[in-house]
């Protein structure tokens, strides 16, 4: 953003000429949040250490490294992204399996859930490790986690044997990861990236190095680039700053600084003149798409923490979003040009030494040509243009309204967010101001700015050099694409588009035009169910209504009916699975959604309608100021969805192009499987297909729509949050109170999309461009619903997972991870699925699959272990524990108790203490005795493995 930085000084001086502010210096650094303790050892490490209050008694623990796979040498290929596997392999002070004390199995033992709260990710240029939400209360183990950060800087063990097993473990990611897109973007690199280290660096590197690298190459790339200098901590949370850093110090004692250190080389992207164009097919890709860089100088370090650089990332974020407003609106009319589109601006693509601004669009297969052209004349005529005021007045609004939330927010922030900003001040140096800071500025910032200087920067994003084209398209017989001489002459035609200004359509309409008689509260009862007030209105409409004080700026809303789609009939299955996406495809009120978006800008407020299977629901969030917006939706929502022809057939194109090329997706294939071995040919288990989406019936939808909101009076709502009871039952009364009311009864029905019985086996093959086979296993039995079963089944959900991550990933190296979900339902009847899925070489299916089957008997056998058991127990009691402070979790135990009379809060503690290993081993015993095995089963032919 240099480039940027040098014009945004004639925006600066001509603000400055006009308003007297803060501005006035615009090189003037911002000061630190004084909240954060930033540090350096003489070794080298730079370390960022808070206290913050929340989550309660929980402190997050980060390690950032200036290291990525850009560091590699050819025959180095994937080993940045193998040695993050490793890190949680063997340690010094955490050995690993054979000592019975690795990183994963003694943090479970804290609640601390590999993959959930312990993690790390590789990319280009950084690698970054977490162990998050770790308990306080236990000082011992806030002193390991340090251990833990202690070992990933300097002490991995990297023994032969552990490396090996994690071989098949990478390949396996790889296989599950490497779809027709990845292959697509890794080949585009030589051309976007033409000479550079930065054409060949994919994290997940060569399969051939991976299967084959010495052990002493991966010892040599941590040994070279795992080193303090490169490295920072991070640790926010509900710790003591002073003891944490007197420990720190302590700790990372004995990391020695290196001695003449490797250069540290962030490699420069070169400047092109003429464009460089990738155009890539795949055969499992099933829609066009396109992405159009325009290549800028990234911003220096030395720029960055300056007023100049905010009121850069401002102007820019405005010009962003009124463009992308822009684009919605294309994406609305009756035949769209594309199916999905945006701009935005950022690094350039992998690379964090080039800044880029993008354009991109995805489509039909045979509309990419107007797609790409459509997406270079909008942005051709906002250079060209500029933007409107109306446009700028409503893009500040909602951008002022979210720095005004944050703000409010400060004393309920939690850590992870400051962990962000800290990991992204040490890797990047972006500034860390604090929000008081942020606030105050930014309130100062953009009301004087004009939106002739967000003008100014657009013309500057849109350059005649460093242009960089990739389209990605099916490699299908018939469809044809752009060749690059053609992209390059539509680049080069930009300048001569003929265009015209943006109109901005504004309407100063208020959401509801009537007034409304609205209706009383006829009973108001404080101390009900979870401390909520129960107010019954005159309509029939029952309110929850719970205050909390967990987010200063938040108050969420559900609103439930029992009945939902399970009512209509079979026969009307098309219009029924389309019913959600179609009925207020045109908007509420007199307003369509472009028209909507623009009546709520600097308002936080939003209501959306669901019909399930058995209810018919609406939700919505919104801060505390704008709760009457929320309540205008909500009764716009129930009583006026508004009919538009237009935007219900932009809506069948855009579906029509996402489904014709479906079956590209070998997955799709799968699940095609799954949904005819499990429910037969029962009606209601059909995948929308192309020919289908011009049987959807809109007026019917309408009227099945309305059908399901023409009566509120079986309609309870919960409302939780920062409410003022006193200031907002008025507002209840009215809006939710003029809702309409026939008091009819009913409830749901049950179509009889049964689960079949019995055991079944289906097996098929589909070609696939990376041989793979996926499996799945799902059991299903009758069950009685009521919390223990609920617990009892994430016991055994969570006892396979650490099973299958042991026999299947750690020691077979067969597969990424092995996936168990169960789920309990109430209704239409109650019953028990319990599901495993895998991914894996076709040459291994048949070996892990009967080593699933095999642990999952031996459990109903023998239970699971006295270890898995109490590592359940503790997170499941630490996440508990976290959910108590979460407006939606009140919000979903209520909605749970009035929908099937289940109090998830009741004795939650005492009954997860008391469960046995024995229970477990019962419970899914039960389960496997009902005889209701199907398997699925999706490999390759044979000439194809």
């Amino acid at each position: 953003m240099k480039h940027l930085l040098r014009g945004l000084f004639i925006a600066v001086l001509f603000i400055c000429c006009n308003f007297q502010f803060v501005l006035a210096q615009p090189m003037q650094e911002l000061p630190v949040d004084k909240n954060v303790r930033i540090g350096k050892l003489d070794n080298g490490l730079t370390y960022y250490i808070r206290h913050n209050a929340l989550p309660e008694k929980r402190v997050e623990f980060y390690i950032a490294q200036k290291v990525g796979s850009i560091l590699e040498e050819p025959q180095q290929r994937g080993l940045a992204h193998f040695l993050e596997h490793m890190a949680f392999n063997g340690t010094k002070h955490f050995p690993g399996d054979e000592t019975g004390l690795g990183i994963v199995p003694w943090c479970e033992t804290k609640g601390i859930k590999f993959g959930t709260n312990l993690n790390a990710y590789t990319s280009i240029d950084q690698t970054v490790y977490n162990i998050s939400n770790v308990p306080t209360e236990n000082i011992n183990v806030v002193d390991s986690c340090l251990l833990i950060l202690h070992d990933w800087s300097s002490a991995i063990a990297l023994a032969d044997k552990e490396i090996d097993k994690e071989r098949g473990v990478i390949r396996e990611e790889w296989r599950s990861r490497n779809s027709g897109m990845l292959r697509i973007m890794t080949n585009a690199q030589s051309t976007m990236y033409p000479d550079s280290k930065y054409s060949d660096c994919m994290p997940i590197g060569s399969i051939d190095v991976i299967n084959n690298f010495p052990y002493q190459a991966i010892r040599d790339y941590y040994a070279k680039w795992y080193r303090p200098d490169l490295q920072g901590i991070v640790i926010v949370g509900d710790i003591n700053v002073d003891e944490i850093e007197a420990k720190l110090k302590k700790v990372f004692a004995d990391v020695k600084a290196p001695v003449n250190p490797a250069e540290r080389i962030y490699y420069p992207v070169a400047n092109n003149q003429e464009p460089l164009i990738y155009i890539g097919t795949d055969k499992e890709v099933k829609n066009p798409s396109v992405n159009i860089f325009f290549k800028q100088d990234a911003t220096p370090d030395s720029l960055k923490n300056t007023i100049a650089y905010y009121a850069t990332n401002y102007m820019v974020s405005m010009a962003m979003n009124m463009l992308n407003n822009r684009l919605n609106e294309l994406r609305q009319t009756a035949n769209p040009p594309f199916t999905s589109a945006g701009a935005e601006y950022g690094n350039y693509f992998l690379a964090k030494t080039k800044e880029a601004f993008s354009v991109s669009a995805s489509s039909k297969i045979d509309g990419i040509d107007l797609a790409m052209k459509t997406i270079l004349e909008e942005a051709e005529r906002a250079r060209r243009f500029g933007f409107t005021p109306t446009e700028y007045e409503r893009a500040r609004a909602n951008y002022l309204q979210a720095v005004e939330s944050a703000y409010n927010e400060r004393e309920k922030t939690k850590s992870g967010s400051y962990v962000n900003e800290y990991v992204n001040n040490f890797l990047d140096k972006e500034p860390i101001p604090g929000i008081e800071v942020e606030y105050t500025l930014l309130n100062k910032l953009a009301p004087n700015i004009p939106v002739e200087a967000v003008n100014q920067i657009m013309q500057q994003l849109i350059t005649d050099n460093n242009q960089v084209v990739l389209l990605a398209g099916p490699e299908k017989e018939g469809v044809k694409y752009p060749t690059k001489e053609e992209i390059a002459a539509l680049l080069k035609q930009m300048k001569s588009f003929d265009l015209k200004p943006y109109e901005d359509k504004v309407s100063n309409e208020p959401l509801i035009s009537e007034e409304l008689k609205g209706g009383k509260i006829v009973s108001e009862k404080a101390g009900d169910i979870y401390g909520t007030t129960k107010l019954v209105l005159s309509n029939g409409v029952t309110v929850y209504v719970k205050p909390t004080d967990f987010k200063a700026d938040q108050i969420v809303m559900k609103g439930v009916s029992f009945g939902g789609t399970s009512i209509f009939p079979n026969e009307e299955i098309i219009n029924i699975a389309q019913l959600n996406g179609v009925a207020l495809v045109g908007g509420i009120g007199n307003f369509s959604k472009v028209e909507l978006g623009k009546a709520l800008a600097g308002k936080r407020a939003n209501v959306a309608a669901g019909i399930g299977n058995t209810t018919e629901t609406v939700s919505g969030s919104c801060a505390p100021k704008d709760f009457e917006t929320m309540m205008q939706l909500t009764y716009l929502t129930f009583t006026s969805p508004r009919k538009d022809n237009e935007a219900f057939e932009s809506y069948k194109n855009r579906l029509k192009a996402e489904l014709q090329n479906a079956d590209a997706n070998p997955m799709t294939a799968f699940s095609d499987t799954i949904s005819s071995v499990l429910y037969g040919h029962h009606p209601r288990a059909i995948r929308m297909k192309e020919y289908m989406v011009d049987q959807i019936n809109y007026d019917r939808i309408l009227e099945m729509y309305k059908d399901r909101y023409k009566d509120a009076s079986d309609f309870t709502f919960y409302l939780v949050g920062n409410v003022d009871l006193a200031t907002m039952k008025p507002l209840i009364a009215k809006y939710l109170g003029s809702l309409p009311s026939i008091n009819r009864k009913e409830t749901f029905k049950d179509n009889h999309m049964d689960i079949r019985k019995g055991q079944i086996k289906n097996v098929f093959a589909k070609a696939q461009e990376t041989p793979m086979a996926t499996i799945m296993f799902l059991y299903s039995g009758s069950c009685k619903y009521n919390l223990r079963n609920n617990v009892l089944l994430s016991f055994l959900d969570q006892a396979l997972d650490m099973v299958y991550t042991a026999e299947i990933r750690e020691k077979e190296g067969g597969t990424y991870g092995v996936n168990c979900s169960g789920s309990l339902g109430k209704y239409p009847k109650e019953e028990l699925v319990l599901q495993i899925v895998f991914q894996t070489d076709p040459a291994k299916k048949d070996h892990l699959s009967a080593i699933v089957v095999e642990q999952l008997h031996k459990m109903a056998k023998e239970g699971p272990s006295a270890e898995h058991m109490q590592k359940i127990k503790e997170y499941m009691l630490k996440k508990y524990k976290d959910a108590q402070k979460e407006n939606g979790y009140w919000l979903n135990n209520m909605d749970e108790y009035f929908y099937t009379g289940i109090d998830n809060t009741k004795d939650y503690e005492k009954l997860v203490n008391s469960i046995t290993a024995k229970e477990v081993q019962d419970f899914l015993t039960k389960l496997l005795k009902q005889n209701n095995e199907i398997q699925v089963i999706m490999t390759v032919p044979e000439e194809n493995k």
